[in-house]
């Protein structure tokens, strides 16, 4: 192929590509390699992708060929590709298709198949109570056969291998790792039928349609009939209408839904946004939390309430919600932060279509590969700032401020331990003056300060005169006071780490970051997201970092991804004599105390 200087993508050699977003088909490359590429970075001029084999093999799923992938990059390549990345993508999809999931029902006519299904399979009632791994290829039987990490899922057949259905996504994690991924052919249950459609009109009065984006990213998951289909993961930034993919969903499925999410608050947003802008009723509508346990058509529930158990080595007695009704979907809110124990009845429930939703699907525990096996591959995904760009969410300026250490608190950080350097370093207590003058100069501004440590905050919501929420506010006390901020009633509120999460906080245009986790890009990603809702102005993120310590490192992981999603930190220095500046010389004086 020629060199065309107008083509908008660089196919590298270690399958990396690199996409001018100035170039006049952008966009139109963009689309074609999403579906077999993964976003990594996407700054102001290059996106990066990367070809993995996980992104081949969703790729395969979705019935694309390597002859399919190699023209998408051709038509956009603005140079020659190389003839191995060819072959290389050959042997990687390959491997898809090799080792099948069946139900018993479907293993006397299929064990023979060693490719993928032709046949769609008709829905079942019911789940099938075993299932069985078959491959066509002995080498891989006997591959499978030597895997010490399967050796107690697995029972051996004269025709492959038995499963307990409740290890189901346990072994295709397995499988995974391992460089087979498993086309599982168990149809998928419809569950049982209910009418959900969206209305043209909010509850409340305004005209509601959903953006093309959140309808885009729906049928993505929809897609058509065959494998692969009607299951994944949506990746759109805090801000953007994540709830509305998922009603959108809602409303092409017609079924029982199960929705599960972070926390109560959240709970009670999923409730309001689909009595606000679904036809469904309050009865069709229920809560499944600690302060109230029913079941509905459209059940939502916790994370926390699912995962409890009355001790540790005992059973999950709320699993039963999984079987409390015949579900046809199961949506899960923020699936980044899926809880282990939930693993399992995800597994358990791999034959009922299901929606990940997330803002980023950074794990800091690198369980990604989990979401994938148990939820689903990535099925749609929109850079921030293309966002950004476009007005749905706003646009953020991002402000780092160093400052120094008081002299008293230098030497018992040098003597400490790591975790007491990082915890004495983003406890430093000249944070408190800076707070106070942001909050000054922002006198317009509707502002959360977040953090991790409950003394530093306690301390800085009485220096405020501003409500304190942590894990520990009763739920009730937390939805009146984030009323109050929605009202305007209270403009400062600082918040613990519970505010990370599906907390929809639309007038937010300002976040100080006082202290976080240990450098968690995850969070970072949250934080941001509570003030990127569009309402005309720009959202300013601020963090403070204690300088020559700890914290700098760790900000500097923390800051990696929003860089990579095109934000741009500016670097700001308060020097002592700043801070003296900033308060009267006395409480400078009583801070380093």
């Amino acid at each position: 192929m020629p060199i065309d200087p107008a083509n908008p993508l660089i196919v590298q050699s270690d399958r990396t590509l690199l996409l001018d977003v100035h170039a006049p088909k952008a966009e139109d490359a963009r689309i074609a390699v999403l579906p077999f590429a993964e976003l990594e970075k996407s700054p102001e001029h290059i996106h990066t992708y990367r070809i993995t084999p996980l992104s081949l093999w969703n790729a395969a799923s979705a019935g694309f060929s390597p002859a399919d992938i190699i023209t998408a990059l051709e038509t956009y390549s603005r140079y020659p590709i190389s003839p191995g990345i060819s072959q290389g993508f050959s042997d990687t999809m390959a491997r898809y298709g090799k080792i099948r999931l069946v139900s018993a029902e479907q293993l006397v006519s299929a064990h023979t198949r060693s490719g993928p299904s032709k046949k769609t399979a008709a829905e079942p009632a019911a789940l099938p109570e075993e299932l069985f791994l078959v491959t066509g290829e002995e080498a891989i039987l006997a591959e499978i056969g030597a895997a010490r990490s399967l050796f107690k899922y697995l029972e051996k057949t004269a025709l492959g291998f038995r499963l307990r259905l409740t290890d189901r996504g346990s072994v295709k994690r397995e499988l995974i790792k391992l460089g087979w991924p498993v086309q599982d052919e168990a149809p998928l249950v419809k569950g049982e039928p209910l009418e959900i459609g969206l209305r043209e009109q909010s509850a409340a009065g305004r005209p509601f349609a959903p953006r093309d984006y959140q309808v885009e990213a729906a049928k993505a998951v929809l897609g058509g009939s065959g494998p692969g289909t009607g299951y994944g993961v949506v990746v759109l930034p805090c801000g953007s209408g994540k709830t509305v993919v998922g009603m959108t969903f809602m409303s092409y499925l017609k079924t029982n839904t199960l929705v599960l999410t972070t926390n109560v608050a959240a709970v009670h947003q999923w409730i309001a946004e689909l009595l606000d802008k679904t036809a469904l009723s309050p009865e069709d509508i229920a809560e499944y939390t600690g302060d109230a346990k029913a079941v509905a058509p459209v059940t939502i529930a916790t994370y926390q309430i699912i995962t409890w158990r009355p001790h540790k080595d005992g059973d999950f007695p709320h699993f039963k919600l999984f079987r409390e009704r015949s579900w046809g979907l199961i949506i899960y809110d923020e699936v980044h932060l899926l809880p282990a124990p939930v693993f399992r009845v995800t597994a358990e429930l791999q034959a009922v279509r299901r929606l990940g939703l997330t803002a980023t699907l950074v794990r800091e525990d690198g369980a990604e590969d989990a979401v994938f096996s148990l939820v689903g591959p990535k099925r749609y995904d929109v850079p921030w700032k293309d966002l950004e760009t476009k007005g749905w969410i706003a646009e953020a300026l991002c402000t780092e401020i160093r400052l120094d250490m008081p002299e008293n608190l230098k030497i018992p950080y040098a003597v400490a331990s790591q975790r007491e350097k990082y915890r004495i370093a983003s406890e430093n207590p000249f944070k408190e003056l800076i707070v106070r003058q942001l909050v000054e100069n922002h006198g317009d501004d509707h502002i959360l300060v977040i953090g991790q440590y409950i003394t530093q905050l306690e301390s800085l919501a009485k220096l405020l005169k501003t409500p304190l929420i942590t894990g520990k506010t009763p739920n009730a006390e937390r939805e009146r006071i984030y009323d109050s901020f929605k009202k305007g009633e209270v403009r400062v509120i600082v918040v613990s780490k519970v505010a990370n999460f599906a907390i929809d906080l639309p007038d937010a245009s300002m976040a100080v970051q006082v202290s976080g986790s240990f450098g968690s890009r995850q969070e970072e990603a949250q934080r941001l997201g509570r003030i990127l809702r569009p309402k005309g102005r720009n959202s300013y993120f601020y963090t403070l970092v204690s300088r020559y310590t700890l914290e700098e490192d760790f900000a500097a992981n923390r800051q990696k991804f929003l860089a990579e999603q095109g934000y741009k930190y500016s670097i700001q220095h308060w020097t002592g004599e700043d801070l003296r500046t900033a308060a009267d010389p006395g409480g400078a004086e009583d801070a380093g105390r």
